[in-house]
């Protein structure tokens, strides 16, 4: 087995990343006292190859919503293995239309077309290229502090922090920034007609999920339909089911011309997105259909473990199971934050993605090195370090929520201590 070859130890993986990968990112959490390096992995558990056993609570965003090597997605793969491979992106394809299909017809309302990526950053730039083309404007505008991936046209939505090193920010005027729930910010950038496309995750995850104020992004629909814009609604995190609805911006009461989606389309088995869009926003596919394709997007494969993974989290007993964990864990959190509230501050919640907000400057970060040695891994909000993402999967048991609850009421009276000194 290739975990359990010699040549593949810890010492000797690390000491590869560190030399032939990357090391500035191999060392980064290191540096904060976490080292780990993935060996099985089995449901919503992993263990570090040195053995020790971590409960999976950041879920790599979502890509294991359905849990590490989900039995049903395995089993997809290897039948899909049968009669498909990558297939070939120049042609049409019998699995490109079997999910094309589902999406669009599980979408909100008013899709027409699903065209695939190999990663959620790409299918960003899919969206953006396809509201560029539909409106014939260049400008986008995305909010402060927000994430749509590295490739090249999402890396322009996003942070500074994440394209001024790679000279991708200054000088570029065709994205616009604006913060998040001021209306007024976003009609002003939007009145002037020059904007193709606004891109919002509706949830935004890197800035520790804070939910929209309510109506918000229903009158950024409004506006957007008023100067002749279109609306894109990043999904890549809050879609497939983890608000208790399939799409998180369902919540919102808002139709949008465009969806991304990734990362858990892919069953945490076969890498897999997707672009999905109104007949408007996808002009360029009847008139241009050549204008973006890629060999791997849209693989044969990927697409078969797409439509089971639509298949099972639509599934009645998913969306209960959802609904159950949503209420219970809120218990359990509550539970813990009447018991430390001086460090417990509040969290955030939709369906079974939370927000926890912690306090001191770095209280995310102190909580979340406290769940790791605790056995669990979650991950704090790159732009608002007192936030830890907390995401437990779609298929999580009641049995898996109290070892998890337990474990987190100790990680934080730890985490607590260290902070405060009580």
């Amino acid at each position: 087995m290739f975990l359990d070859n010699e040549n593949n130890t810890k010492k000797k993986s690390l000491d590869r990343c560190l030399t032939y990968w990357n090391p500035s990112r191999t060392n980064a959490w290191r540096e904060m006292g976490i080292d780990i390096m993935i060996g099985k992995r089995e449901g919503y558990y992993f263990w570090d190859l040195d053995g020790k056993k971590y409960m999976n609570l950041h879920l790599n965003g979502g890509t294991f919503n359905l849990g590490h090597r989900n039995p049903e997605m395995i089993e997809t793969l290897k039948e899909a293995m049968e009669e498909f491979d990558i297939g070939n992106h120049h042609f049409g394809a019998v699995a490109r239309g079997y999910l094309a299909e589902k999406l669009v017809r599980t979408a909100t309302k008013g899709m027409q077309y699903a065209i695939f990526s190999s990663c959620g950053g790409e299918a960003v730039d899919v969206a953006i290229k396809s509201v560029r083309y539909a409106t014939k404007r260049r400008k986008i505008v995305s909010l402060i502090k927000c994430y749509h991936g590295h490739t090249g046209l999402a890396l322009g939505a996003g942070d500074d922090i994440f394209k001024e090193k790679f000279l991708s920010g200054p000088g570029d005027d065709s994205y616009i920034q604006v913060p998040m729930n001021d209306i007024e910010a976003m009609e002003k950038a939007l009145k002037t007609e020059e904007v193709a496309g606004v891109i919002i995750e509706t949830i935004p995850a890197t800035y520790g999920f804070p939910l929209p104020a309510p109506g918000y992004l229903k009158a950024v629909k409004k506006l957007c339909e008023k100067y002749g814009s279109l609306y894109i609604a990043d999904e890549v995190q809050t879609g497939l089911m983890r608000t208790g609805k399939l799409w998180g911006i369902s919540h919102e009461g808002v139709d949008p011309d465009v969806i991304v989606t990734g990362k858990g389309l892919s069953g945490g088995i076969y890498p897999i997105a997707a672009t999905i869009m109104t007949k408007e926003a996808g002009k360029w596919v009847e008139e241009f259909g050549r204008g973006h394709t890629g060999t791997f997007g849209g693989s044969e494969l990927g697409c078969i473990v797409g439509g089971k993974v639509i298949d099972i989290v639509t599934r009645p007993s998913t969306v209960e199971n959802v609904h159950f964990l949503a209420e219970y864990l809120k218990k359990g959190l509550d539970h813990v934050k009447e018991k430390y509230p001086d460090f417990f501050l509040s969290y955030t919640q939709r369906g079974i993605i939370f927000g926890l907000r912690f306090q001191t400057e770095n209280g995310g970060i102190h909580a979340m090195k406290a769940m790791c040695d605790h056995g669990i891994w979650a991950i704090y909000a790159r732009f608002d370090p007192q936030v830890v993402q907390f995401k437990p999967g779609l298929l999580c048991t009641k049995e898996y929520c109290d070892e998890l609850l337990e474990k987190f009421e100790a990680s934080i009276k730890d985490a607590r201590k260290e902070c405060l000194g009580v």
